[in-house]
């Protein structure tokens, strides 16, 4: 992270921090937040979330490894990078090529880290963490869990950066993704 920018407003205080709901995946609790010394507590509303990653998995072709799933909160099926949650005690880049092969049969040794991005700071707790895989090559089938229906797909990387262009691929965690690589290559 750049150290060029000075941020000048403090954090808030935690007057009270209420666990509402708790799900497999998140809690939703009500933070009541001061935002200075002289103002009463307002509630907000936050979901904590374990970490997320995400990866740009290249194969030697130059073929952007996809995955085409339902997503429940859109009501839609999805196109996007493969990835996932990491589990607790777990470190991303073990849960990147977990997730990686999990959902695509897919292998790659060759990483890099493309960096973090808060997944929504307004309402979400966690990060999602950014890698590249180079070199990808199918090993072996899809070992999904749980409800997970996904069909693999792979494109050229120029017909995935069309697929961005374009808002097939709309998923706002994979843009992010697709913004650090393109940094990272200086493309932008």
């Amino acid at each position: 992270m750049s150290d060029k920018f000075e941020f000048s407003k403090p954090k808030w205080k935690v007057s009270k921090d209420t666990k509402l709901l708790q799900t497999p995946i998140f809690s939703l609790h009500q933070r009541d937040l001061i935002p200075d010394q002289s103002k009463d507590p307002a509630p907000f509303y936050v979901l904590n979330a374990p970490e997320w990653i995400n990866v740009i998995a290249l194969t030697q072709k130059q073929e952007v490894v996809l995955v085409e799933q339902y997503r429940a909160g859109i009501h839609e099926v999805s196109l996007e990078i493969p990835g996932g949650m990491v589990d607790k005690g777990e470190e991303p880049l073990k849960a990147a090529k977990r997730e990686l092969q999990e959902e695509t049969g897919y292998h790659s040794d060759n990483w890099t880290f493309l960096g973090k991005a808060s997944s929504n700071p307004a309402i979400l707790s966690n990060y999602t963490h950014f890698y590249f895989a180079e070199d990808c090559r199918k090993i072996t089938e899809q070992q999904t869990d749980g409800h997970e229906d996904i069909r693999v797909h792979t494109e050229p990387l120029e017909q995935f950066f069309s697929l961005v262009d374009d808002g097939v691929i709309h998923h706002s965690v994979v843009l992010a993704a697709v913004a650090k690589y393109l940094v990272r290559e200086r493309k932008v």
